[in-house]
C-alpha cells in the first residue's frame, strides 16, 4: 500500500508559521498607515464611537467653512460702510464750510462735488462679495441700486430725482407764496390762512405769538387754519409779533416783525403809522414781504429735502394731480413713471435677518444688509439732494445756503436714528459670536479627534517592537523547520 508523508502545511508548525506571517503583514500595514486596519471590521469594538465622532468632525468642518465665508462678506460690508461714512463726513464738512458762490449751473462747489460723491456711494452699494451683492438683502443675485445719472435725470418715461424735486417745489410754492393767502393791506383785521385743508404741500401755520400793545391775535384755528390780527391802538416802539411755520421737511421757521419808529424802517420791522389802521397796513406789507422771502428760500430748500425723502421711499411718492400748484396729495410712483433707485429685497424683517446661517449645532448668525437701511439712506438722501438742486433767481444764494444748512443737519447723527456705525456694530456682534463658536469648536474638535485616534490609530513604536518580536519568532520557526526537514527515517533505523 502507498505511504503518504505528513504534509508540512497541515502540521502544527506550518500553521504557526502562517499565523506569524499573517501577523507580520498586519503589523507592517499598521506601521505604514498608522491605522489599526483598512476596514471597519478590523478596527475593533470602539469603531462605533469613532464613526459618530467623524460625523461631528465633518459638521464642524462645514461650520468652519460657513464662518469663513460669512467673515469675508462682513469684512467686505464693513469696508464699504466705512467708505460711505467717510463720504458722508466729507459732504457734511463741505456743505457747512463751502461759500454760497454759485457757478453758471446754479450750484456751489460742494454741490458739484456731491454729484461725483453720489456716484461713488451708489457704486459702493453695488459691492459684491464673491457671487453675492452685499447690500441687496435676501436677493443676493440682484444688483441693488441704479446708477447716479439714472437716479438724478431719470430714464425715458421714468422720472428721476430732479423731476420729482421740481414737481414738489411747484406744489409747495403754489403761486410763490407757499400756499398761504394773506388779506389785502387795507383789510381789517389782517388774516393769514392756508389755501386749502387738508393738503400735503406748502407752509403750515404753527402758531402766532404777539407782544404788540393793543393787538388782538387769534388762531391758527379753523379749516383751513387761519390767523387773525387786529390793532385797537398803536403798538410801542420795539413791540414784536412772531409767526411760526411748519415746513415740508419737518423743520420750522419763524418770522419775527418789530414795530419801529425809525426812518427808514429797518429790515424785519414795520413802521408805526399815524393810526392803528395805517400801522396794521404796514404790518401787512412787512408780513407779505417776509413770507415771500421765506417761501422762495427756506421753503424751496425744505421742499427739495422732502421731495428727496419721497423719491427714496418704498414706493416713491409723487405729486398726485395737475396743475401742480394746486395739488393737495401725494401718490405712489410706479416703475413705468418713476425711477426705483433700489430693486433688491426689501421685506418687513430686519436687514440683518435677510441672511441667516447656522454656525453651530444651536447657534445662528444674521449678516444681511440692505441699501435702504436708515443709516445708509439718510446719507444717500443728503448727498443726492445736494447734487440734484440748482438755484436760480434773486434768492439763489439764500436757497443754496438754506439747503446746505439742512444737509449739514441731516448728516448729523440724531438720537434714536440708525447710523452707519450702528450697522457696523451689529456686524461686529456677528463676528464676536463666530469667534466664540470657533473657540468652542476647536476644543470639541480636539476631543473628537482623540476619540477617533484611540479607536483607529496605533502606536508606531509599539508596532515596531511587536514586529521585531514576530521576526525573531518567525526566524526561530524557520530554523526549526529547516532542522526538521533534514530528518529521515534512516536516521532512526539501527545500523546493520
Amino acid at each position: 500500500m502507498a505511504i503518504n508523508g505528513i504534509g508540512y502545511g497541515n502540521s502544527v508548525l506550518g500553521q504557526s508559521v502562517r499565523s506569524l506571517n499573517d501577523q507580520l503583514t498586519t503589523l507592517s500595514a499598521q506601521l505604514t498607515t498608522g491605522k489599526k486596519a483598512t476596514t471597519y471590521a478590523g478596527m475593533g469594538v470602539n469603531e462605533g464611537f469613532a464613526i459618530a465622532a467623524r460625523a461631528q468632525l465633518s459638521n464642524i468642518s462645514a461650520f468652519t467653512d460657513t464662518m469663513t465665508k460669512i467673515n469675508t462678506t462682513i469684512s467686505v460690508a464693513n469696508t464699504a460702510l466705512q467708505a460711505l461714512a467717510d463720504i458722508g463726513t466729507q459732504v457734511q464738512n463741505a456743505a457747512a464750510a463751502s461759500s454760497q458762490t454759485l457757478n453758471g449751473a446754479g450750484q456751489t462747489i460742494a454741490q458739484q462735488n456731491a454729484q461725483s460723491q453720489l456716484g461713488m456711494m451708489l457704486g459702493i452699494l453695488n459691492t459684491q462679495s464673491g457671487d453675492r451683492y452685499v447690500f441687496s438683502g435676501a436677493a443676493i443675485d440682484t444688483q441693488p441700486v441704479t446708477d447716479a445719472d439714472t437716479l438724478l435725470n431719470g430714464s425715458g418715461a421714468q422720472a428721476g430725482l430732479k423731476q420729482v424735486i421740481s414737481e414738489r417745489q411747484q406744489a409747495d410754492l403754489g403761486g410763490g407764496f407757499g400756499r398761504l393767502i394773506l388779506s389785502a393791506p387795507a383789510t381789517v383785521p389782517i388774516t393769514l390762512r392756508e389755501d386749502v385743508a387738508p393738503s400735503a404741500f406748502g407752509l403750515k401755520l404753527n402758531s402766532v405769538s404777539s407782544q404788540l400793545t393793543g393787538a388782538t391775535v387769534t388762531g391758527p384755528a379753523g379749516s383751513p387754519p387761519t390767523v387773525s390780527v387786529t390793532l385797537g391802538s398803536n403798538p410801542n416802539n420795539g413791540d414784536q409779533i412772531s409767526f411760526k411755520f411748519d415746513l415740508p421737511d419737518g423743520s420750522t421757521e419763524t418770522i419775527q416783525l418789530t414795530a419801529s419808529n425809525a426812518v427808514p424802517t429797518p429790515a424785519g420791522s414795520f413802521a408805526i403809522g399815524a393810526t392803528p389802521a395805517a400801522t396794521l397796513a404796514n404790518l401787512n406789507n412787512a408780513l407779505n414781504g417776509a413770507i415771500t422771502t421765506l417761501a422762495n428760500t427756506s421753503l424751496v430748500a425744505a421742499s427739495a429735502v422732502a421731495a428727496t425723502g419721497d423719491f427714496f421711499g418704498d414706493p416713491p411718492q409723487r405729486v398726485a394731480t395737475t396743475p401742480l400748484a394746486s395739488a393737495t396729495a401725494l401718490v405712489s410712483g410706479t416703475p413705468a413713471n418713476t425711477v426705483f433707485w433700489y430693486v433688491g429685497e426689501n421685506g418687513a424683517g430686519s436687514a440683518r435677518a435677510s441672511s441667516v446661517a447656522r454656525i453651530d449645532g444651536s447657534v445662528t448668525v444674521q449678516y444681511g444688509a440692505r441699501a435702504t437701511e436708515q443709516g445708509i439712506r439718510t446719507q444717500l438722501e443728503a448727498v443726492a439732494v445736494l447734487a440734484a438742486v440748482s438755484s436760480t433767481g434773486p434768492n439763489a444764494a439764500a436757497q443754496a445756503g438754506a439747503l446746505s444748512g439742512r444737509v449739514t443737519q441731516n448728516l448729523t447723527a440724531q438720537p434714536g436714528q440708525q447710523t452707519i456705525q450702528d450697522i457696523q456694530a451689529e456686524f461686529s456682534i456677528a463676528q464676536s459670536t463666530m469667534k466664540d463658536a470657533t473657540a468652542r469648536q476647536k476644543q470639541t474638535q480636539s476631543m473628537l479627534q482623540n476619540i477617533v485616534d484611540a479607536a483607529e490609530s496605533v502606536s508606531t513604536d509599539q508596532v515596531a517592537s511587536q514586529i521585531l518580536a514576530l521576526q525573531t519568532a518567525l526566524q526561530a520557526s524557520y530554523q526549526t523547520t529547516a532542522m526538521l526537514s533534514q530528518l529521515t527515517l534512516t536516521k532512526f533505523l539501527p545500523l546493520a
